[in-house]
């Protein structure tokens, strides 16, 4: 289900999109923080 706070994306569209309008809000890349496929 997707949250209506993030405009309609899932939250990791929305830390993608944050990220790459904005990426000194991130010290790393938030991408590689994600937990993957095999967690």
């Amino acid at each position: 289900r997707r949250l209506k706070t993030l405009s309609g994306l899932t939250p990791y569209e929305y830390i993608a999109k944050i990220w790459t309008s904005e990426p000194e809000r991130f010290i790393v890349n938030p991408i590689h923080q994600m937990p993957g496929l095999n967690t």
